[in-house]
């Protein structure tokens, strides 16, 4: 046989290989199990369409260009300019180490290093993901959102407890009056002041408050705009 040919088919075949797509990761995918792998994710994101949270909604992800879900305005510049499509390779590499994969990103999740878990997760988000496959409310949050005080997944009907009234500030304390009549002090470092302008969140005029921390001592007051702050909050004691 002519040595050409046997040279040129070799570099042919060792072309071949490394062109050719490889699998996300060796490890096949259990969706079940990756469902409540997502249950951390979920504190950040979403999984129906537009829905926005600490990070961009994940509805419709794959075949996504990173950093272009046009009602999400929080991408770092790294993410928007990586030119990155999101499919299978990608993202596993992505889950892995983020700061690896799309360096100078604003992701502050570390990444799973594990190829199981890594798959898992990736199998659920790949149906999950796709339009009208998105689980309950309930299992997007997971078990972990009703400790970080996240779990109420409307912020329009409340309990007289939930519905703030009246907020007063005197020296170092912030003293929360709510609809049942009730009056709560807390340290004015353990009260945020957040605000949810989604169809989820409080009727204007009537702002949440959510108790959080292992003693219920912290706590966040959701209004339904800014100029609610003024409206709500006095000083004196």
């Amino acid at each position: 046989m002519n040595p050409n040919y046997i040279f040129a088919a070799a570099a042919l075949a060792v072309f071949g290989a490394l062109s050719s797509p490889q699998p996300a990761s060796a490890v096949e995918g259990n969706a079940a199990r990756g469902q409540r792998v997502f249950g951390a994710c979920a504190a950040c994101h979403s999984l129906e369409p537009n829905r926005n949270m600490t990070g961009p909604s994940l509805s419709g992800l794959w075949n996504r260009q990173a950093g272009h879900l046009a009602s999400f305005k929080r991408y770092s510049p790294a993410l928007k300019s990586s030119g990155i499509i999101w499919a299978d390779n990608s993202l596993d590499a992505w889950l892995k180490e983020p700061q690896q994969f799309i360096p100078e990103n604003q992701m502050t999740f570390a990444g799973i290093k594990d190829d199981q878990p890594r798959a898992d997760l990736l199998a659920f988000l790949k149906d999950a993901t796709q339009p009208g496959h998105a689980p309950s409310a309930n299992v997007q949050q997971g078990d972990m959102m009703g400790m970080m005080g996240g779990g109420t997944s409307s912020l329009k009907k409340l309990e007289a407890a939930e519905r703030v009234q009246a907020i007063r500030h005197c020296e170092d304390t912030y003293k929360v009056t709510t609809a049942d009549g009730k009056t709560r002090d807390f340290w004015e470092q353990n009260l945020r002041f957040k605000t949810d302008s989604s169809d989820e969140g409080p009727v204007k005029g009537a702002p949440a408050i959510l108790r959080a921390g292992m003693m219920g001592d912290r706590a966040s007051v959701i209004f339904a705009a800014p100029d609610e702050f003024g409206k709500f909050i006095s000083n004196g004691c």
